[in-house]
């Protein structure tokens, strides 16, 4: 069976806002397996950017990236879009039901990262390795660390936020990396074209600052691997 990295938005927004493309490359050609994006994230990342003139260029080099089969489609694995869709609407009720303020319930996550979430599972029945490369902090505090969200809700809007804790089991499956971690894996590989000493706390600040959710202290400790 193979293995496959599962990109969110995120991580691949985050690559290519610092012009990690050659990276990106480098790293599936390392890889024993497959990179995938769902329909929904190619939505994010290359259809509707393709027509904003601000993203157009950033969209244009993953659409290379696309139809250069370094990222592919579920089908790829025999999966088909309509199977992730349909299982992707699922977790979306589940996940936007599990936190409640002012009586109302929580929209905490969008179609883009549950369909990396619903292709995991899908993926995970079939027995082929995966991960889900996530940046975007809430996504990845619902697998890792579902109870410190209520808490970091009820700082952001000042007020008492209630847990379904039953739906928690619904993400504790997944396994969840970020490009920071994907980065360190090129810079230790020698997959990164500059080689001052400098570059991977280059390239993890760089990452922080455009679009990673990593802190100070998260970093340091990347760097001790070293």
């Amino acid at each position: 069976m193979p293995k496959a990295i599962i990109f969110d938005a995120s991580t691949l927004i985050s690559f290519a806002m610092n012009g990690l493309f050659d990276e990106i490359v480098k790293l599936k050609e390392n890889f024993d397996g497959k990179f995938i994006i769902t329909k929904e994230v190619k939505g994010e990342i290359i259809d509707r950017p393709l027509t904003i003139k601000r993203f157009e260029l950033e969209a244009l080099r993953l659409k290379g990236l696309f139809d250069d089969n370094i990222l592919e489609p579920p089908l790829s694995l025999g999966v088909k879009d309509s199977e992730v869709t349909s299982r992707s609407a699922e977790l979306l009720d589940i996940a936007n039901a599990t936190f409640e303020a002012n009586g109302r319930k929580m929209h905490i996550v969008d179609m883009g990262e549950v369909s990396c979430l619903a292709l995991s599972q899908i993926l995970n029945k079939q027995g082929v390795k995966n991960v889900i490369a996530v940046d975007e902090r809430t996504a990845r505090m619902l697998v890792e660390k579902p109870e410190n969200l209520e808490k970091l809700f009820e700082k952001k809007l000042h007020t008492k936020v209630r847990s379904n804790l039953n739906n928690f089991n619904f993400f504790k499956e997944f396994k969840i990396i970020r490009s920071t971690e994907l980065v360190y894996l090129a810079y230790k590989k020698g997959l990164v074209h500059l080689k001052n000493g400098q570059v991977l706390d280059a390239l993890l600040y760089a990452l922080k600052f455009k679009g990673c959710s990593i802190s100070d202290e998260e970093i340091r400790e990347i760097e001790k691997l070293n």
